[in-house]
């Protein structure tokens, strides 16, 4: 995928523009999410580019006064080192959790009260070694409604490259 994909996939009204903002892209690899999100965001505004394996990331072309700050954690065995976030981004790693539910309730403590999730995730149930709890968007609306979510709002479609089922783009909030 490239850059200005991902930009498509992600980018939403709800993503605040004017105020500064302070995120996090949980799973981020080698960071195109990352930096899909860094160019919708304001200056000032930081990322916590963050993943369980020592992160490098490919883009470090970011805007201008967005900080992105790579951290090396597993951000599902661990607690997360930040508070009042903005949002959360998690573009093709929810698919990793095996304990779904209860996982989304620890992270929405790190949320601010008008905090989002923004999930990019393959549209299909057929687990693989790859995609092992997948998450078709009618499963992710049966997950965020169980754990109290009560707007998702489906935003963009892209295929796969692996030709399987088209990645989708959602924002959760309360």
């Amino acid at each position: 995928m490239e850059l200005k994909d991902a930009i498509a996939l992600v980018q939403n009204k709800g993503i605040n523009t004017n105020n500064s903002a302070t995120w996090a892209d949980l799973g981020c690899g080698g960071g195109l999410f990352t930096a899909a999100l860094a160019s919708l965001l304001p200056a000032n505004s930081t990322i916590y580019a963050v993943d369980r394996a020592p992160v490098k990331l490919q883009n470090n072309d970011f805007p201008a006064g967005v900080k992105v700050q790579p951290m090396r954690l597993d951000f599902v065995a661990n607690e997360l080192p930040f508070q009042d976030l903005d949002g959360i981004l998690m573009a093709n790693s929810l698919h990793y959790v095996s304990d779904q539910p209860g996982f989304i309730r620890k992270l929405s403590r790190h949320l601010k009260e008008d905090g989002c999730f923004l999930i990019c995730e393959y549209d299909t149930d057929s687990a693989n070694r790859w995609v092992p709890y997948p998450l078709s968007y009618h499963t992710l609306l049966r997950l965020f409604h169980k754990v109290g979510y009560t707007t998702i709002e489906r935003l963009h479609e892209h295929p796969s490259i692996y030709g399987r089922a088209n990645i989708y783009s959602v924002r959760v909030s309360r």
